[in-house]
């Protein structure tokens, strides 16, 4: 069999991607391979979102056309593809700077993949026009083995693409807009996921919380009815979601949460700024108060939830005083886990065009006193669990012998010290210690998913 090396960037809707890429290549002769040199096809499948992303991708290509060269002179040949939400913004760009790509496709298009490669190495090929028809119904079903290889816990695609337009996104324009799956296709996928091992499972999306997909009924469901439905699946004993935006936040979701044992009391809301003037200029389209108050309500609904976010620092035009706003919120709310990033202008988006940006020196000094306490947040929420007994959905043998590894109900990497074999299994763990990225505990029982 051909080899294809395929290496994802970025976003879980990236890993998801690369995966049913690798299916339907399977289809056609191609098995997976963790060695790039090795490999008949690269496929380097993009992420848009974080600073000079675009370049990062043009240096990467510069060590693949080096392989490429390698590999010819021994009479081999290496096809490269660059897949993704670069792919889709640089289009032709991607061909005239990197002659060594042979197809550029957009994350809309790669279930031409089959059809593109066949093309003669003369007919270098650009496909990132968004289509008329569903990809999905293009797709190969992954072989049950091929799901057993990839582990417990899976990602299932239920929503792509944004209309929220944030004034620093490139999202709408790489992924287009809100399209929702069917729920008789994301059931029947779960279905599968479930018949092969699969325990628990991640429902994303470039905007999830907005999900209203065409139930069986033909009504128009939402993200808590879909919830509801997926946590009946034999086997699937957990449901996670990401990523939201506040103003989906509904009741109906926030019920979920409530009366749902499957969905993890854990959720991933970003919140980008805790300026309203700021937030008033990204287009986020809420205030600071009204998450506030969205926050306390899905607390009051689920008290054991976990909460996690995005911020952007030094978005054009923060002040010292609307950035200390963010400091404040983040103190308000208490997150057990975030992800903040300095701004970096996307080309295209309306917030690159704003003159007042902060000088770059600014941005760092805000971004590392924003990480300080958002990382004294996190270690004080992983600390707070020792001496509790938590239910660890066990993934895969520990680093060490005699260890196995989990994740909490938090998302928190677990190790527990054990000479059973349990990949799969649900059990109940006190723990016993927290380390700076893992928690450490003992097994005490079977969970109180086991049977789920």
């Amino acid at each position: 069999m051909k080899k294809v090396f395929v290496k994802s960037y970025g976003c879980q809707m990236n890993v998801y991607d690369a995966e049913r890429m690798a299916d339907m290549l399977a289809s056609e002769g191609y098995s997976e391979t963790a060695a790039m040199e090795e490999a008949d096809l690269v496929i380097l499948n993009t992420c848009h979102i974080r600073e000079k992303a675009a370049e990062k991708v043009y240096s990467e290509l510069g060590r693949v056309r080096e392989m490429k060269k390698e590999r010819e002179a021994l009479g081999q040949e290496t096809k490269i593809v660059v897949a993704g939400c670069v792919a889709q913004a640089e289009g032709q760009e991607i061909l005239r700077r990197a002659p060594a790509v042979d197809v550029v496709v957009g994350p809309q298009n790669y279930h031409n993949l089959p059809r593109l490669l066949k093309k003669p190495r003369s007919e270098r090929v650009v496909d990132t026009e968004f289509p008329i028809e569903d990809k999905f119904d293009h797709l190969p079903k992954p072989s049950r083995a091929a799901i057993r290889n990839r582990g417990v816990s899976a990602f299932l695609t239920i929503q792509e693409g944004c209309d929220k337009f944030c004034t620093f996104c490139v999202v709408p324009y790489t992924r287009g807009a809100e399209v929702s799956r069917p729920v008789a296709k994301i059931l029947d996928e779960a279905l599968r996921l479930a018949d092969a091992g699969v325990r628990e499972l991640t429902l994303i999306g470039q905007n999830v919380n907005a999900y209203h997909g065409e139930g069986p009924d033909g009504s128009v469901w939402s993200l808590g009815r879909l919830l509801h439905r997926l946590a009946e699946v034999p086997g699937i004993a957990r449901l996670r979601y990401t990523t939201s935006h506040p103003r989906d936040m509904d009741d109906e979701l926030i019920a979920a949460h409530r009366d749902l044992s499957a969905v993890m009391p854990y959720l991933h809301l970003p919140v980008q700024s805790g300026s309203d003037r700021i937030l008033d200029a990204m287009n986020r389209r809420h205030t600071s108060d009204e998450y506030r108050r969205l926050i306390a309500r899905i607390r009051e609904a689920q008290p054991d939830l976990a909460l996690s976010s995005d911020f952007i620092v030094g978005f054009p035009g923060e002040t010292d005083a609307e950035f200390e706003e963010t400091m404040r919120l983040v103190a308000d709310v208490g997150f057990a886990s975030s992800f903040s990033f300095k701004y970096s202008p996307r080309p295209g988006t309306p917030a690159a065009e704003i003159d007042a940006q902060v000088p770059e020196p600014v941005k760092a000094e805000r971004l590392a006193r924003l990480q300080n306490l958002l990382e004294m947040q996190r270690q004080a929420f992983n600390h707070g669990t020792v001496g509790q007994t938590l239910d660890v959905l066990l993934e895969k043998l520990g680093r060490h012998p005699g260890q196995m590894a989990g994740k909490s109900p938090y998302l928190q990497a677990v190790q527990i010290e054990t000479d059973r074999h349990a990949v799969g299994e649900i059990v109940t763990v006190r723990i016993t210690r927290a380390g700076s990225n893992s928690l450490f505990g003992d097994w005490v029982g079977p969970g109180s998913q086991a049977a789920a």
